[in-house]
């Protein structure tokens, strides 16, 4: 059975293609649930109108697919709470983005 930091590994090669840095490692992946052969993802974007949001779900939901064992992938968009890249994303992105 796969397991939650598998599926966080894999969705680790996730980019946000406007800013060039994984989707985890920015905090925009919330949370993940494993039941049975089903995985699903909780995740935000930067913002409610982002305009890649459509292809970072179809990216989450394809490399998550990819893993053994998987047979369903669900994800989940929500906003609450909103991001903050202050408080959610990585040090090493806070840094990369001047938000010291």
């Amino acid at each position: 059975m796969v397991t939650e930091e598998q599926v966080r590994e894999a969705i680790r090669v996730v980019e946000d293609p406007e800013i060039g840095i994984s989707i985890i490692d920015l905090g925009l992946v919330y949370d993940t649930e494993i039941q049975d052969h089903t995985v699903k993802v909780t995740m935000t974007l930067t913002s409610p109108f982002c305009p890649v949001g459509p292809y970072l779900t179809s990216q989450v939901e394809a490399v998550v697919s990819s893993l053994p064992d998987v047979e369903k992938v669900d994800v989940d968009i929500t906003f609450n709470p909103p991001w903050d890249p202050r408080t959610m994303a990585s040090d090493e992105v806070k840094a990369m983005l001047g938000l010291w």
